[in-house]
């Protein structure tokens, strides 16, 4: 395949912005590697950018593509590229955007090895929500001795941030929808539903021990974390996520630092330590419909676009109409 379709955008605005374009395989430079991408994650931190949100802190030249996160396989590698050959499956972040195509073409150290037992569309959507949590947990420096709350524990970051902290001993107590119970409990935390009363129902949680740490990922926890006795050095804001975030989203191909946690990530799911959820996988050509689901703040986990899936053309009607996901809890 030579030629394919990329996302773009010509200002800001909603999803109505969106439109596809052809693309033709682009040609590697000097350390590029061009991917054939197989699937894309989308991020909130992509709505805001493309919104205007973030235009003074994320420059945006028009027309402007979108997408930090993919897996796919290599298909041609610039001449001092070492380590890399054609045919091998990869997971990286498109340096500069535009992962949302049928191709990137990024430096070399800006994609990883994917392990051959992570799916595509985990392995897809891990960069940007892998790379943000695994630095915020990592700077909170969690051991067995403490209690973390977070907030919006099933979401995309924050279920990936439980399972990190669980790793490291602690006792993860998720703030979440009473739809999310069931599967917060499945991966070893204990829910507690949003509204009044939630300071009691922590410390029920806890069961006796003190919180020691909160990571707020919906915005609305400092006054909680306060209630809660928390360290305000331990209070990890939604404002300090989105600084993460757009470290890694802004990460250019010398940074090492997004590659390093991204083989440890792999590593982590190659070894069932971690489980990356992706409650919402795509058709690419209803990015704008993903993009909806993510916005609505009701999925579990990842919302990825896959590529190339099978498609028979009797589901369209059904992908616009009601999810699986959906269905079952209606």
């Amino acid at each position: 395949m030579r030629m394919g379709s990329a996302v773009e955008f010509d200002r800001y605005g909603g999803t109505d912005e969106l439109h596809f374009v052809d693309q033709e395989r682009p040609t590697p430079a000097d350390g590029e590697v061009v991917v054939e991408v197989v699937a894309a994650g989308l991020s909130h931190i992509e709505i805001a950018t493309r919104e205007g949100a973030l235009a003074d802190r994320v420059p945006t030249v028009f027309p402007s593509r979108q997408g930090s996160c993919f897996a796919g396989i290599v298909r041609a590698k610039g001449r001092s590229v070492r380590g890399v050959h054609a045919g091998q499956a990869v997971m990286g972040h498109a340096v500069g955007g535009g992962a949302q195509a049928s191709w990137v073409c990024v430096p070399a150290a800006a994609i990883v090895r994917k392990p051959e037992n992570i799916p595509f569309e985990v392995a897809g959507g891990l960069y940007l929500a892998g790379t943000t949590a695994w630095r915020i947990i990592g700077d909170l420096a969690i051991t067995a001795d403490d209690v973390v709350v977070i907030a919006a524990a099933a979401g995309g970051v924050g279920h990936i941030e439980a399972q990190l902290a669980l790793a490291a001993g602690a006792r993860v107590i998720g703030t979440c929808g009473e739809r999310n119970h069931d599967y917060l409990r499945q991966i070893g935390v204990l829910p507690v539903t949003y509204g009044d009363g939630m300071v009691e129902r922590i410390r029920q949680a806890a069961a006796g021990h003190p919180v020691t740490a909160f990571v707020d990922n919906r915005g609305d926890g400092a006054a909680l974390s306060t209630a809660l006795g928390v360290d305000p050095a331990r209070f990890v804001s939604l404002e300090r996520r989105r600084d993460v975030e757009l470290y890694f989203v802004q990460a250019d191909g010398d940074d090492t630092d997004p590659a390093t946690i991204m083989q440890d990530l792999g590593r982590r799911i190659e070894a069932h330590q971690l489980r990356v959820l992706v409650s919402g996988f795509y058709p690419f050509e209803y990015l704008v419909d993903a993009y909806e689901d993510l916005a609505a703040g009701h999925s579990r986990g990842k919302v990825v676009v896959g590529m190339q899936p099978v498609e028979t053309g009797m589901r369209q009607e059904w992908y616009r109409s009601e999810k699986a996901r959906t269905m079952a809890e209606r």
